[in-house]
């Protein structure tokens, strides 16, 4: 048993610290210390409290100690690994994101990648990524970076370009939902029942826009099976979860339609959520309006939603860091203790990250950050060479990895113009005229100033 330190920030996260805690004391051959930094100190303490409660639980395997930081420095102090998962912002600020662009008919499902409320949102975050990586660069050098924060392949540029030797990679469950969704089809057309793991799928893009081109449980070939289920299930809908309708009742559930939809148009799935998916193509075709919205049979998550599911997920934390809620242990389905204890030398792990392309995604540029499957072992993360796109997919990619590469040089250069362009250029802005796109992109500026002012030297003469 190794012990090592994890610096998580964003230490006061109000949902996934909880799961990522839950599953390092669920797994064996694991100790050491959790550092927890975040500006919000009183969260992490809840966070600390909660994680003293799970060392207190019988099913408990492994206890880790809790430790909060006041200084980010202090948090990377001999860390092994660096988890970063934060808010840029606050829902305030991203209330601006996704509903300021409805005035002028752009919906978003999500609004933290892509569309005009990706391009806000990673203005805030890269700067405070660039901060990050120096620190990781100064205190921690050696450690193995992995981030959970969106816009996923921004954050993920930001620590390569300001730290080229970073130890870094992205982690995203969304190609998680596309392989249990494939499980439902397998048991729908053959009556077998598997998990994703027993499933082999061959996945390359970009986050949030990753499509699989190959899938196979033993010597069945998945997506093969897939006309005949959509014969029968693409007009009512098909969920993965245990209830296929839940996108009825769950804002954050979707009916697979879309994704069927691009199958059916291009031979290749689309590996993220149908909520992600929307949000790099035509407007006109899923996004058209809310009642579009519902006929293709996913949700716009509202920002009223977001914070009043915060604040019953702050008074869920207050009564497990008191003790006066029972914490329930169970095992989630995300992988990132698998993939740190892969990297220590305890097993063997092929999973789907994101990094720079070194070449497992052959159709796109060196150095432009995609999300493919890559090989865990023994301190080493190594990229696995994908499938080609289909040509009509990856003009797709390609328009969506060129919007990455060129709003992160602008985001970089603070050069408002050059992020202005780009902002035009996303697919969910194309119905707009010049005039009304730098209205709204003036409006949605004004809107974080608080958070970008210090950043933009140039951005209160843009806002003339």
């Amino acid at each position: 048993m190794k012990n090592f330190k994890i610096a998580y920030l964003g230490g006061g996260s109000k949902q996934w610290a909880r799961t990522f805690m839950t599953d390092l004391a669920l797994s064996e051959g694991l100790s050491g210390e959790i550092g927890l930094y975040d500006i919000d100190k009183e969260a992490a303490i809840r966070n600390q409290k909660i994680g003293e409660q799970i060392n207190k639980n019988p099913k408990t395997l492994t206890k880790i100690e809790y430790v909060v930081y006041d200084t980010l420095e202090e948090c990377l102090q001999d860390a092994s690994f660096v988890v970063i998962s934060i808010l840029p912002g606050t829902f305030e600020e991203m209330r601006s994101d996704v509903h300021a662009p409805e005035e002028y008919g752009i919906y978003q499902s999500v609004g933290d990648t892509a569309g005009p409320g990706g391009v806000l949102r990673a203005m805030r975050t890269v700067p405070i990524y660039e901060d990050f990586a120096r620190k990781i660069k100064e205190v921690c050098p050696k450690a193995w970076v992995i981030n959970f924060t969106n816009p996923m392949s921004i954050c993920v540029k930001t620590l390569y370009d300001v730290f080229p030797e970073i130890k870094a990679f992205g982690c995203c469950h969304e190609v998680f939902h596309a392989q249990e969704f494939l499980c439902k089809v397998l048991k729908e057309e053959c009556g077998i029942e598997a998990t994703r793991k027993d499933i082999y799928t061959d996945a390359c893009g970009v986050n949030h826009f990753t499509w699989i081109t190959e899938a196979k449980y033993k010597d069945i070939d998945l997506l093969g099976l897939l006309p005949n289920f959509m014969d029968k299930y693409y007009e009512e809908g098909f969920s993965e979860n245990e209830d296929r309708f839940r996108f009825k009742t769950d804002c954050f559930a979707y009916g697979n339609k879309v994704k069927m939809d691009l199958f059916k148009r291009y031979g290749a799935l689309g590996a993220a959520g149908d909520r992600h998916l929307v949000e790099f193509v035509n407007p006109n075709w899923y996004l058209g309006s809310p009642k579009m919205v519902q006929d293709w049979k996913f949700n716009l998550t509202t920002v009223d939603f977001r914070v009043n599911q915060m604040k019953e997920r702050i008074a869920d934390s207050i009564a497990l860091a008191d003790g006066k809620k029972a914490i329930d242990l169970k095992p989630s389905k995300e992988e990132a203790t698998d993939l740190m204890k892969a990297i220590l030398g305890h097993k063997v792990i092929i999973s789907n990250v994101n990094m720079p392309n070194q070449g497992q995604c052959p159709q796109l540029p060196l150095g432009s950050i995609v999300e493919t499957n890559c090989i865990f072992e023994n301190n080493q993360v190594k990229p696995i060479v994908s499938r080609p796109l289909p040509l009509a997919v990856l003009h797709l990619v390609e328009k969506a990895n060129n919007n990455i590469d060129t709003l992160y040089e602008g985001i970089k250069n603070r050069d408002l113009n050059q992020i202005f362009a780009c902002f035009m250029n996303q697919a969910l802005c194309s119905s707009l005229t010049l005039e009304d796109g730098k209205t709204l992109f003036k409006k949605m500026l004004y809107a974080t100033k608080a958070y970008l002012k210090d950043d933009y030297p140039s951005l209160d003469e843009y806002l003339k």
